[in-house]
C-alpha cells in the first residue's frame, strides 16, 4: 500500500516564496498533498499559495507552535513532511527522506542542514543552534546534530501522539526533546540549505527566540526529568548550607557558643528546603515514568495503515 503523503508548510508573510515552495514540492511529491497555513499574514502569502494550487488554511493565533499544533491535528496523512516556506530548504531532498522513514519504519527523519554559502547559515543563528544542540544531547541524549532544523519527515505514529504545547519556534526543541524521550527510532539525513531570495526576511530573532528556546528546554528538564532539575537544585542548596553552616558548627564544637544565630538559622533552613527539593525530585521522577508509560501507550495505540516492502535484497 503506498502511504498517503502530507506536506506541511506554516507562513507568515512569505510572499516571495510561497509559491515557489508549493510548485517545487508539488515536482517532487506529485501524489502528495500540499497545504499550507497562514499565520495571520499581511501580505498577499494566502493568494499566491492559492495560486500555486495548494491547500491553504489559516491559524490567527501567532506562533509557529500554534500552527504546527493545528496542522497535527487537522491534517490526516501517512507521512507528514513538514518544511519551513521561506525557500530555504530543498523539495529535492524530500522523496529520499520519505524513503529513509518508510524503508526502514522510523517515526522522524530530520534534516541536517548543509549550506551553500555564509549567508545562508548566519553566524549568530550557526552559534545558537550549535550550543542549544549540545545542551539539549547533555540533558536528553545525542541523536541530533541539527536540532533546530525546519525540514522534517514525520511518521502518523509520531504525529497523532506528540502533545504538542509550544508557541513559537520552540516547537522544533519540543519535537527533538520528545523523540529523545521516547527513544523513538530516528536518523538525520544531510540536505542543501539556501540563504533567502531577495525580499524575504527571517523571522527568527537570534538573542530573543534564543532566550526562549533556553527557557523551554529548562522547562522540559524540570517536566520531562525532575530529578535531574531538582536533585541540582538540592545539591546547590546544601552545598550552601555546607558553606555557611560548617564555621557556626565549629565554633560551637570549640566554644559551645553559637555567636551568629542568623547565620546558624539561615544554614538550617537551607538544608530544609535542599531535603525537599531532593524529596519533591524523587516523587515527580516517579509521577514522569507514569506519564512516559502513557505517552508510550498512546504511540503503540495509533495505527499503522501502511507496511514498508520487505527488502529482498
Amino acid at each position: 500500500m503506498t502511504p498517503e503523503i502530507a506536506v506541511l508548510i506554516p507562513c507568515y508573510n512569505e510572499q516571495e516564496t510561497v509559491a515557489a515552495v508549493v510548485s517545487q514540492f508539488r515536482a517532487h511529491l506529485p501524489q502528495a498533498m500540499i497545504f499550507v497555513y497562514d499565520n495571520a499574514s499581511t501580505d498577499l502569502t494566502v493568494e499566491r499559495a492559492r495560486a500555486a494550487a495548494a491547500i491553504v488554511r489559516s491559524e490567527p493565533l501567532r506562533g509557529k507552535g500554534y500552527v504546527v499544533r493545528r496542522m497535527f491535528a487537522d491534517i490526516e496523512a501517512d507521512v507528514y513532511v513538514l518544511v519551513d516556506g521561506d525557500g530555504t530548504y530543498e523539495a529535492a531532498s524530500a522523496p529520499a527522506l520519505i524513503a529513509a522513514l518508510v524503508q526502514e519504519s522510523l517515526d522522524l527523519v530530520s534534516a541536517v542542514r548543509v549550506d551553500s554559502s555564509q549567508r545562508a547559515y548566519r553566524t549568530g543563528h550557526r552559534f545558537g543552534n550549535w550550543l542549544l544542540t549540545r545542551l539539549v544531547a547533555q540533558l536528553f541524549g545525542k541523536r541530533f546534530s541539527d536540532m533546530l532544523s525546519g525540514y522534517r519527515v514525520m511518521s502518523r505514529r509520531f504525529v497523532k501522539s506528540f502533545p504538542a504545547l509550544s508557541a513559537g519556534f520552540e516547537i522544533e526543541t519540543e519535537l527533538t526533546v520528545h523523540a529523545l524521550q521516547m527513544r523513538i527510532p530516528i536518523a538525520e539525513f544531510p540536505t542543501p540549505y539556501h540563504e533567502r531570495p531577495a525580499g524575504s526576511a527571517s523571522k527568527l530573532r537570534t538573542i530573543s527566540d534564543g532566550v526562549r528556546i533556553m527557557r523551554t528546554i529548562a522547562h522540559l528538564l524540570k517536566e520531562e526529568r525532575p530529578f535531574a532539575f531538582f536533585g541540582t537544585v538540592s545539591g546547590v542548596l546544601a552545598l550552601l548550607a555546607l558553606v555557611l553552616g560548617v564555621p557556626v558548627v565549629a565554633e560551637f564544637v570549640r566554644t559551645g557558643l553559637v555567636p551568629r544565630l542568623p547565620t546558624a538559622v539561615l544554614a538550617t533552613g537551607l538544608i530544609i528546603l535542599a531535603s525537599l527539593s531532593l524529596v519533591c525530585g524523587l516523587i515527580l521522577q516517579t509521577v514522569t515514568r507514569g506519564r512516559i508509560e502513557m505517552k508510550r501507550l498512546n504511540y503503540l495505540a495509533v495505527p499503522i495503515r501502511f507496511r514498508p516492502r520487505p527488502n529482498h535484497s
